[in-house]
């Protein structure tokens, strides 16, 4: 469901997700109000509560009361970041998009920079980049700096910190990006396919103020999952058979192999393939087997694919700016605006 609300559109949307961050929700208030007020308006500050069970919903609403740029969405249930920030993206109705971390691990003076960054470049996305991190080098460092190498090997998106939430984006391009899982870290590769340009920009990396850390080595394998995940949408998400069709054929070519060179040795020297080649033969039907399952589901996969993008008349390109005789150049969500 697309969250919504009334009023004028702000020109800036700051979204923060909070789950159980009663010692940082004042504060990060009032560091964020004290960078946007007067000199960044109209802004709005979309606080989501993931459902906490400490004061933080007590803490928000005050704050909302206190101030009507300030909108907070309490989720049913605790979800996770990922759909905490989806949540904060549907409702926010400004022309550049900020999200960052509720505990105070992310320095909203920061903020300025990165907006004068991507107004200098034209980019889509700055992210942030926590150049000299805080955190425990073995427990977080290492496995962070292995995990960031990957992502952006995968991914084709030269950055060198995925997994920070401190990113600017413009409304256009977080718009069109569902998020899900773990996908968050994800969204400037997510972005890339969909032609947005990415920046990075060094940030600040704090130490964690107070409370305890939600992240830990548990959520390595939930990530490695979900870079395979992106891998695949990345390179064969309108083309499957092309993922699974090499893979089978390959598996069917070497079943198709033994099963030949068996058949040969029986008719020319007579062997008794069941006595001397039994396992041979066992896995030769398998690789036939297995190459043909792997074909099918690419082809199914493809049939899936063509059903998706069809019945939710979602296109597989996307448009930077259209150019025509009826009218000056200008972005094509504009040009969707005034049909």
């Amino acid at each position: 469901m697309m969250l919504e609300h009334g009023g004028n559109n702000p020109r800036y949307s700051i979204v923060v997700p909070f789950h159980n961050e009663q010692d940082s929700v004042p504060e990060l208030y009032r560091r964020l109000a004290g960078v946007m007020t007067g000199v960044y308006e109209p802004v709005e500050f979309v606080f989501v509560d993931d459902h906490s069970s400490d004061s933080t919903p007590q803490l928000l609403k005050d704050v909302a009361a206190s101030d009507p740029r300030v909108s907070v969405i309490r989720l049913k249930r605790n979800y996770g970041q990922t759909v905490a920030l989806a949540a904060g993206f549907d409702y926010a109705e400004g022309d550049i998009i900020i999200s960052m971390d509720g505990d105070l691990q992310h320095d909203p003076a920061d903020i300025p920079k990165m907006l004068k960054a991507l107004e200098e470049s034209g980019s889509d996305i700055v992210s942030g980049w926590r150049k000299k991190r805080v955190d425990n080098l073995f427990l977080r460092r290492i496995p962070s700096r292995a995990a960031n190498w990957s992502m952006s090997k995968l991914s084709g998106v030269n950055i060198h910190d995925f997994g920070t939430t401190f990113k600017v984006y413009r409304r256009d391009t977080i718009k069109q990006i569902r998020l899900y899982g773990e996908m968050h870290r994800f969204i400037p590769a997510l972005a890339s396919w969909n032609g947005a340009t990415v920046i990075e920009v060094p940030i600040n990396n704090i130490e964690r103020p107070e409370g305890k850390s939600h992240y830990g080595l548990s959520r390595t394998v939930r990530v490695l999952f979900d870079l395979l995940t992106i891998r695949f949408l990345l390179r064969y998400v309108t083309r499957p058979l092309h993922f699974f069709g090499p893979i089978g054929l390959l598996s069917m070519l070497a079943g198709l192999g033994i099963n030949a060179w068996m058949l040969a040795k029986k008719i020319l020297l007579g062997t008794d393939l069941l006595e001397q080649h039994g396992p041979l033969m066992i896995l030769g039907a398998v690789l036939i087997l297995a190459g043909v399952q792997l074909i099918s589901s690419g082809l199914i996969g493809e049939m899936l694919s063509r059903t998706y993008f069809e019945s939710q008349g979602k296109p597989i390109y996307s448009v930077e700016r259209v150019i025509s005789a009826r009218g000056a150049s200008r972005p094509a969500s504009e040009q969707s605006a005034h049909k």
